[in-house]
């Protein structure tokens, strides 16, 4: 702590970052690991796996199709009414007479309340719509297995990881043949570390993320993001929903667009985050974790977690800014989309994701009671078997997410409460 404060002090005194443009540890590359330059200057380690696959491939499977029919309208006054559209009032899959799925129902979801008016008061409050949204489209869902050479995983952290918290999922994945590909974000892990605020906005990092995805991506992908990386899952969900099959969000909060805070520890001097730095970290234990122990600090230094300068770690806090992801962005969305969510978050209330679970078109949220905000290295065998199942669902036969028997209420797509959400991820 002493040597933090002094260090933070010789910060202040020089107007310089004592965190200097370093990559930790050695940058040597190793087997499964390479440096990717997204722009100029700008180099990202990502550790791609490529597995030895028999020359005999399993032909990928035919699956089911799913209709995606949906009504969103915006009214003036900021209410946002979904409308599911099918024959019934229900949020489940059906099989169709010709042998197809169809998600449907006259499902309607309501999220921002006119006040404490009555209901035809309400009905009369939306009826002047700003912007009609109409989805009509038919996805195809089959099952991804290792054995699928056009299939491929994406590992996205968030902010203070490095790629190594997915060590479990990655050595997982890939002895059952997946071809996996997880990124250090800018500034973390071994990639280069700008000196400047703008190298850490949303925009700058999803721009980052976009071209490692064009550069490895196949045929069929799945992302899997992890509390501030699931925002750069949907973004590219959104822009490539065609080359997305399935996605994972892990602890990823709500669907909001993303502000910074004006009021936030993490808008004080890099010198004095700094100082704090021994502060911050045994929070991060105390809120990511459901139990403190020795385990899971030596969980934190093998992982690399939580392992960033005070400048990239105040730089990516304040560049939390995404308008337009709001609740209408993430409910055009038709990709499949898992949600998993630790019972014993601090960063991430449970609320948020079941809101999630109520936006987004298709959605399973699976709930661990054993995990926090880091689940994924407290559970791995758990959150390695639900992604796997996950994966493997193709929707043939299938009425509820998989990993769930007898369905439960965590799992399926309803409606929730709106809770007041947090747009803030870590």
């Amino acid at each position: 702590m002493l040597t933090s404060f002094m260090e933070g002090l010789l910060c202040c005194l020089t107007s310089k970052s004592t965190n200097m443009v370093v990559p930790i540890e050695a940058s040597e590359p190793a087997d499964g690991y390479e440096f990717v330059e997204v722009k100029p200057g700008r180099i990202l380690q990502v550790r791609h796996i490529i597995p030895d696959r028999s020359v005999v491939e399993e032909p990928s499977g035919q699956g089911g199709s799913i209709s995606c029919k949906r009504k969103i309208t915006v009214y003036r006054n900021g209410q946002l009414f979904i409308q599911n559209l099918g024959d019934r009032v229900t949020a489940e899959l059906k099989t169709c007479q010709n042998g197809e799925r169809e998600l449907n129902s006259t499902l309607e979801v309501e999220l921002t309340d006119c006040g404490n008016s009555s209901l035809p008061q309400a009905r009369k409050c939306r009826r002047k719509p700003k912007r009609t949204v109409v989805i009509d489209t038919e996805r195809k869902i089959s099952a991804c297995k290792g054995t699928h050479s056009d299939v491929a995983l994406f590992f996205i952290h968030g902010v203070g990881g490095s790629l190594d918290i997915w060590g479990s999922q990655m050595d997982f994945f890939s002895r059952l043949g997946y071809e996996v590909i997880a990124p250090d974000l800018a500034g973390h892990g071994v990639s280069s570390v700008p000196q400047i605020a703008a190298a850490y906005t949303f925009y700058a990092l999803a721009e980052d993320i976009r071209q490692i995805f064009m550069r490895y991506a196949r045929k069929r992908n799945i992302l899997i993001g992890h509390s501030y990386g699931a925002s750069f899952c949907t973004f590219l969900a959104h822009e490539y929903p065609e080359q997305i099959h399935k996605m994972v969000m892990i602890n990823g909060g709500g669907p909001t667009a993303l502000e910074p805070s004006l009021c936030s520890i993490f808008n004080l001097p890099t010198c004095v985050l700094h100082c704090l730095s021994p502060l911050l970290a045994w929070s991060f234990l105390k809120a990511g974790f459901a139990r403190q122990g020795a385990k899971e600090k030596q969980l934190l230094k093998e992982n690399n977690a939580f392992n960033v300068s005070s400048f990239v770690l105040r730089a990516m806090m304040s560049g939390q800014y995404w308008p337009e992801g709001d609740e209408v962005y993430h409910a055009e969305l038709t990709v499949p989309t898992l949600l998993v969510h630790g019972m014993h978050d601090k960063f991430v209330p449970i609320e948020e994701d079941q809101r999630m679970a109520e936006i987004l078109l298709m959605a399973f949220l699976k709930v661990l009671e054993d995990g926090s905000h880091m689940v994924m290295m407290e559970c791995p065998e758990a959150v390695n078997t639900l992604l796997h199942e996950f994966f493997l669902w193709d929707c043939v036969g299938l009425e509820t997410c998989p990993g769930c028997t007898p369905p439960s209420a965590d799992c399926r797509p309803g409606l929730a409460p709106a809770p007041p959400v947090t747009p803030f991820r870590d």
